[in-house]
């Protein structure tokens, strides 16, 4: 009789495990908590023995239990053939293809406007766009290469700073001939001011607040405005007249160049402590298609502003 053979269930197991919850598990299996718990306890039936000790008066953290901690390592190295295995399967049907991940914003704003060059020097490789804001798993997905935006700590992946940058102001053509000339920070008291909501700032996304701070004017009220989760939008949202933005230097340098946005205040610096990152997996680093990629990001500098 041949042993079944529970893949969805072990993943749960494995994610349920790394995370101590069932919840965390879910959100990044893309499933519900409900069905995590149903695939675990489904292992555990098959296995005859529990796997996680409970959280008792109301907690809700699982701990694995002796026997599954002895295991992890194998599960876990077990899951790591297999997603080898099936990259190779993956890149032998499409040689031509090279799969980026990269923020919907990072896409519009800064690659899109860049990848003819990149199709010049490479004609033979068709480029994939994922853009979205969730991490993804690169294995499991195919992706072979992206570009990240934080403090450079994505454990399991290979990574190399591709550009720092800075915040300021800015605000469209129209919008400053309508308000008039603005030479000090104090001015934007009153102001319309955007903000862009697609980081938390709790991970060292430069807000409003922050940059008044270094401006010298950190009494202005920063409450109200136009709150937009997509740095692209917060962008056009500049562009179109409707305020101020807090600009990212990547996201906006193409707009200050070509007269789109007016960069206030340029003597007032505020670096981000967060920057962009190459990633990659190192299985996959001897790949032609991706060394040329990461080759030409680095050559892409950014164009000053």
């Amino acid at each position: 009789m041949k042993t079944p053979v529970y893949l969805n269930a072990l993943r749960a197991f494995e994610a349920s495990a790394r995370h101590q919850s069932f919840s965390a598990a879910a959100s990044e299996l893309n499933v519900t908590p409900a069905a995590v718990g149903q695939l675990v306890r489904t292992l555990e039936d098959w296995l005859g023995t529990p796997l996680f000790h409970r959280g008792s008066g109301g907690r809700s953290r699982l701990t694995p239990t002796e026997a599954a901690e002895r295991a992890l390592p194998d599960i876990r190295a077990g899951f790591d053939r297999l997603a080898l295995g099936l990259n190779r399967l993956r890149e032998g049907s499409r040689d031509g293809v090279l799969t980026v991940t990269v923020s919907p914003a990072f896409a519009a704003k800064w690659l899109l406007p860049r990848i003819e060059n990149f199709h010049a020097l490479c004609p033979g490789t068709d480029v994939r766009l994922d853009t979205s804001l969730r991490l993804v798993d690169f294995a499991t997905q195919g992706i072979d290469i992206g570009v990240r935006y934080g403090r450079g700590a994505w454990p399991g992946l290979v990574v190399e700073k591709l550009m720092d940058e800075q915040i300021f102001p800015v605000c469209s053509p129209a919008w400053l001939a309508r308000n008039g000339p603005l030479a000090d920070p104090h001015e934007l008291a009153g102001k319309a001011l955007i903000h862009d909501l697609s980081v938390d700032t709790h991970i060292g996304f430069a807000s409003w607040g922050d940059w008044l701070a270094r401006a010298g004017a950190p009494e202005i009220d920063t409450d109200r405005g136009m709150r937009v989760n997509n740095s692209a939008a917060v962008l056009q949202a500049a562009i179109d007249g409707h305020g101020i933005a807090l600009a990212r230097s990547v996201m906006a340098c193409d707009d200050v160049v070509a007269g789109r946005l007016v960069r206030l205040f340029p003597k007032v610096r505020l670096e981000s402590e967060l920057a962009y990152y190459i990633v990659y997996r190192q299985e996959s680093a001897a790949l032609p298609k991706l060394a040329a990629f990461r080759n030409w990001l680095k050559q892409e500098t950014p164009t000053p502003c």
